[in-house]
C-alpha cells in the first residue's frame, strides 16, 4: 500500500504531503509514524533548505481518523502514546529547514496543532481551522495550543479550544495564524515559490534566523506539551469523561461532578 504520508526532494526542497484523500487527509496511527520517520530523516538532509507541508484532495486535514482508533494490535497506554507523540512531532523544533505549511479545506484537531508548530502557515480561501477536542470531553494535546497563545493571546486561545467553533481563513489571517490567504489554485505554487526563496538565501543565514526566532517560543511550548501529558492523562480517567461516554452511549443528558 502507498504511503498515506509522503516524502519528496526535489533539490533543496522537501516536500511532505499527507495523501489520504478519501478522509480528508485524517491522521490514522501508521500515518503518524510515517510523518515522525520522515521528520527524522529530515533531520539528517543538511542539503534540505526549506520544507513544504501540502496534502492532496480538498482538505490538509480533518484531524484524527476516528474509525481507526482502537484498531490494530495497540499494547501502548495512553499516556505512553501521548509521549511517542510528543517526542515525533518535537522533531519539527530540531530541523534546521522552515516548514512551511499549505492549508486548504479543513485542518482540525491535532493536525491543525502540528501546523500551528511549524515556522510558517498559508492558507486557501475558504480554509477553517477548529480544534474540537472539548467538545468530545478531552484537551488539546499535540502542543498547538501553546502556540496559538503565543500567536493570539489568551482570549481568542481559549475561544477556540474552550468552544471547539471553526476559525475562518480571513480571521486565521487577522489574528497572525496564516501569513498569508490565496486563492485555492494559488496555494501550492505560493508555498513552492516561498521555499525557493529561503532555499536561495545562505543556508547559515536561514538557520541562524530561524534559530533566534524558535528559541524565543520553544521553552513555553516544550513545557505547555508537558502540562498536557499530564492534564490529558488525568482527564481519561476521569469521572466526567466516563459519565460523558455514558451518557451518550444511553442518549440523556451527562451529569458532571467535575472530577
Amino acid at each position: 500500500m502507498a504511503d498515506k504520508v509522503r516524502l519528496e526532494v526535489d533539490g533543496p526542497v522537501a516536500v511532505i504531503t499527507n495523501d489520504n484523500p478519501d478522509k480528508h487527509n485524517a491522521f490514522d496511527d501508521d500515518m503518524d509514524l510515517r510523518l515522525f520517520e520522515i521528520l527524522g530523516e529530515l533531520r539528517e538532509r543538511p542539503d534540505v533548505r526549506a520544507v513544504v507541508w501540502r496534502a492532496e484532495g480538498k482538505s490538509f486535514s480533518s484531524g484524527r481518523d476516528v474509525a481507526a482508533i482502537g484498531g490494530g494490535q495497540v499494547t501502548m497506554t495512553h499516556h505512553e502514546l501521548m509521549t511517542r507523540g510528543h517526542r515525533g512531532i518535537q522533531q519539527i523544533f530540531e530541523l534546521d529547514a522552515p516548514i512551511i505549511v499549505a492549508s486548504k479545506g479543513w485542518s482540525i484537531g491535532a493536525s491543525f496543532q502540528r501546523a500551528l508548530l511549524c515556522d510558517i502557515r498559508i492558507a486557501a480561501e475558504g480554509s477553517r481551522f477548529m480544534l474540537p477536542e472539548v467538545t468530545h470531553g478531552v484537551i488539546p494535546d499535540t502542543g498547538g495550543v501553546g502556540r496559538l497563545f503565543q500567536i493570539c493571546g489568551h482570549g481568542v486561545a481559549s475561544d477556540l479550544v474552550l468552544t471547539g467553533r471553526a476559525m475562518d481563513a480571513a480571521e486565521a489571517h487577522a489574528h497572525g495564524v496564516v501569513s498569508r490567504v490565496v486563492p485555492l489554485a494559488d496555494l501550492d505554487a505560493t508555498a513552492f515559490e516561498m521555499a525557493a526563496k529561503i532555499a536561495a538565501a545562505p543556508a547559515v543565514t536561514i538557520k541562524t534566523a530561524r534559530r533566534v526566532i524558535k528559541h524565543l517560543a520553544e521553552p513555553e511550548l516544550r513545557s505547555s506539551m508537558a502540562e498536557e501529558l499530564i492534564g490529558q492523562t488525568f482527564v481519561s480517567r476521569s469521572d466526567d469523561l466516563a459519565e460523558l461516554r455514558a451518557a451518550r452511549a444511553e442518549g440523556r443528558e451527562p451529569r458532571y461532578t467535575g472530577s
